[in-house]
Formats: structure tokens, C-alpha cells, sequence
């Protein structure tokens, strides 16, 4: 597997460069076709047929203004991307909702490069929830930014997270391009869990012979979770100095209510460092 499709969110807002410097980073890195996407915010599903009304046409929302402020957002993801250098990019214009326009985009990327929400702002609000909105509902892995900091060097040493989950596993294959090309990787494992591969092994050996095969070299670290493994990884993280965590995303979707694990949460609220995950 490669990157070959990275789409990133470029909304216009204060943290939009940082997140398209390091998706723009990502591109070049992996020869990968960048797509930056603005969406209006108005759901195509705001009409019974899906459809969205002219421009001049009597509404309830004034949708120059909405393009307007998706199309200086684009500006600013293109500028970024032509001053990088990047060969290849487009930007994209969508007529709906945040996370249904993501949503209908993500099966033709490889990963989605999304924004923290701000810890400080209100959980119901749509941009605090988008990044598990999201990943909830689509298959692809997401990389999300943290809402505070600078990340100018993603993946030189990356901490995994892993407790032979469905989520963990789904997390580390998408990671295995940015493992490939690490100086360090350090695997962090849960030891209370009982699926770690051969009963004789130590948990993680397993793994790490299979990461082996893929050119991967880890170094295992046992991670005392108890309740708090979210809090665990992120002092882990700290600890070894890491600039990428990668764990898998646990919680459900339902009558979209969020019922987030533990870990999930904690991370997404409190995380210092880039985080990819996948559910």
C-alpha cells in the first residue's frame, strides 16, 4: 500500500495551514496527488431532491457568501500547495455539510487529513466532533492535527498503539507507508489483552516480526494502561519524544450520538502530536 490520494480539509480557519503544510509535506514525500477540500456548509440534502438552488434564487442563506468563504479557503490551500512545490493538487469546491462532503469524498483517497476540535469549545458543536464524525462513518485512516502546536517533522519516530483490536490493526496498515520511511518506531503494547499472537512469546513479538517483513523495525514497550490508555499513550508519546501516534479508534455510531471508548476520547481531546487513526 501508498499514499497516492491524500485529501485534507481546508476550511479557512486560523489552524487550516498548519494542516495543509503537513498534508502538502506528506504529498511530496509519497508522490501523492493532493486534494483540498472547502465545503459550503449548506447539505446537499437541505432540498427534498438533494439539490442545491441557483445563486439569486429566494433562500433562506445567502449562498455567494457561503461560496465565498469555501473559495478564499481554497485560495489559501492552493497558495500553500504552488509554494510547496507540489506537482499535483486540486482544489475542490463542494456544496455540503463538513462531514457529509468528506464523507462522499473519502472512498476515493487513501487518507484524510482533518483538524482537531477545539478542546476548549462546546462537544456538540460541528467542528469539536467532525474528526470522530468522520472516521465513524468512513473506511479510510485519518490523520488529524492537533488544534494547538507546530508540526513540522510527521514521522520521523511513531508510536503505535496496539492491542490486537480490529481498530489497532486497521491503524497500523494504513500507517505502514510513514512506518517504511521512520528512523524509529516504537510499539507501544497492551499487554492486559490475551490476542497478541504465540502464547510463548513476549506480547508484540509477533507484530513485530510481521512489521519486520514489511522493513519495519519497532522497538517494544509495554504500556500499563489500566483505565486510562489514552492517557498512557499520550505520556508515552511525550516520554520517547514521538511526532506521530498511531492507534486505532474505538466508540460506535448510533442515531448520531457519539459513544466514544475511553481512549478514543481522551486522545481526541487532550492529544499533543499528530494522531492517525483508523476505526
Amino acid at each position: 500500500m501508498s499514499y497516492k490520494t491524500i485529501l485534507v480539509h481546508a476550511d479557512g480557519s486560523p489552524q487550516a495551514a498548519q494542516r495543509i503544510r503537513l498534508a502538502a509535506r506528506l504529498a511530496l514525500a509519497h508522490d501523492a496527488h493532493l486534494v483540498g477540500a472547502a465545503m459550503t456548509g449548506l447539505s446537499r440534502h437541505a432540498l427534498p431532491d438533494g439539490s442545491i438552488v441557483p445563486i439569486g434564487t429566494p433562500y433562506p442563506f445567502d449562498l455567494r457568501l457561503l461560496r465565498s468563504r469555501a473559495e478564499a479557503a481554497l485560495t489559501q490551500f492552493a497558495d500553500c500547495a504552488s509554494h510547496m512545490g507540489l506537482p499535483s493538487f486540486e482544489a475542490r469546491l463542494v456544496d455540503d455539510a463538513m462531514d457529509d462532503g468528506l464523507l462522499l469524498q473519502s472512498p476515493y483517497a487513501d487518507l484524510l487529513v482533518l483538524g482537531q476540535g477545539d478542546p476548549k469549545g462546546h462537544a456538540d458543536d460541528l467542528l469539536s466532533r467532525l474528526p470522530q464524525d468522520v472516521m465513524f462513518q468512513c473506511a479510510r485512516p485519518l490523520l488529524i492535527v492537533p488544534h494547538a502546536g507546530q508540526f513540522e517533522l510527521v514521522g520521523d519516530h511513531i508510536l503505535v498503539g496496539w492491542d490486537a483490536s480490529v481498530s489497532a490493526t486497521h491503524a497500523l496498515t494504513a500507517a505502514l507507508p510513514m512506518l517504511r520511511r521512520a528512523a524509529r518506531v516504537t510499539l507501544a503494547v497492551d499487554a492486559s489483552g490475551s490476542q497478541h499472537g504465540r502464547r510463548i512469546d513476549l506480547p508484540g513479538a509477533e507484530l513485530a516480526r510481521y512489521l519486520a517483513r514489511h522493513d519495519v523495525r519497532v522497538t517494544l514497550a509495554q504500556l500499563k494502561v489500566g483505565s486510562q490508555a489514552g492517557v498512557a499513550l499520550l505520556t508515552m508519546a511525550s516520554d520517547v519524544n514521538a511526532d506521530l501516534l498511531v492507534m486505532g479508534g474505538y466508540g460506535h455510531w448510533r442515531l448520531r450520538e457519539w459513544m466514544l471508548g475511553g481512549a478514543t476520547r481522551s486522545v481526541l481531546h487532550d492529544m499533543a502530536l499528530p494522531v492517525l487513526m483508523a476505526h
